[in-house]
């Protein structure tokens, strides 16, 4: 029997990109909150784990050589998983390298500039006092209304964003795109995405990873002490 694997998450775009990914791959689990409101990224046990400070991460008793091994970064947890399985990642080189172009896309495009959109359209102005920088907000959101063309350009002749199967790389784009109202865009002018957007959010699996610890979601822009954490002011 597979031994579980520890995931180190909170409920945000990039911590769903891995609870997706194992509900998908019907991989155990088991689940280790990182209130990154509270403080625990900085926690120095799980900088053994994420010496980046972010979440999420994992620990898999089952690596490699049958040896334990813990992976952070989103992207690279995705296609650890992805290998380990030999699930959502094509079955030809050919098909790898079009998946990992868009993991890679998803990891230097949209999650940044998505994440800078969000900060200056919401957390920003929750400051104290108030940082109110319109061209910041414009500049983010600009990029992000471009990178969602893109999308919606390559949706338009594939069912998924590799082609014709989901893979990894709708995994770790759907959790930030389908927040798109947050991100003050709009799909009418992007039938493609917007179909998309819905295809992957009918996925069971999907629905069970994005509910994940749901509950615990909150608003860091309504507290101050988790804003400061957040953001190490």
């Amino acid at each position: 029997m597979t031994s579980p694997i520890d995931l180190y998450y909170w409920p945000t775009p990039n911590g769903w990109k891995i609870s997706i990914a194992l509900e998908e791959m019907a991989l155990p689990y088991k689940l280790h909150l990182v209130d990154i409101g509270a403080g625990d990224q900085f926690d120095p046990e799980f900088l053994k784990i994420a010496p980046n400070n972010r979440m999420p991460a994992i620990t898999d008793p089952d690596g490699p050589d049958g040896a334990a091994i813990s992976v952070f970064e989103s992207g690279a947890i995705l296609l650890y998983l992805a290998r380990k399985t030999g699930r959502f990642y094509g079955s030809t080189e050919r098909q790898r390298v079009t998946v990992d172009q868009w993991l890679m896309w998803q990891m230097g495009g949209v999650g940044p500039m998505a994440g800078q959109a969000h900060h200056f359209i919401k957390y920003a102005l929750a400051m104290d006092p108030p940082q109110d920088l319109p061209y910041a907000r414009d500049r983010y959101r600009t990029e992000v209304n471009r990178l969602y063309g893109v999308l919606d350009r390559q949706l338009a002749d594939n069912e998924f964003v590799c082609g014709p199967d989901y893979s990894i790389a709708d995994m770790a784009i759907w959790p930030w795109a389908h927040l798109w109202k947050g991100q003050e865009q709009t799909l009418e002018d992007k039938p493609h995405f917007a179909r998309w957007l819905d295809t992957v959010r009918d996925r069971p699996a999907v629905q069970r990873g994005r509910g994940l610890a749901a509950d615990k979601r909150a608003d860091p822009s309504r507290d101050k002490a988790a804003r400061d954490l957040l953001f190490r002011r």
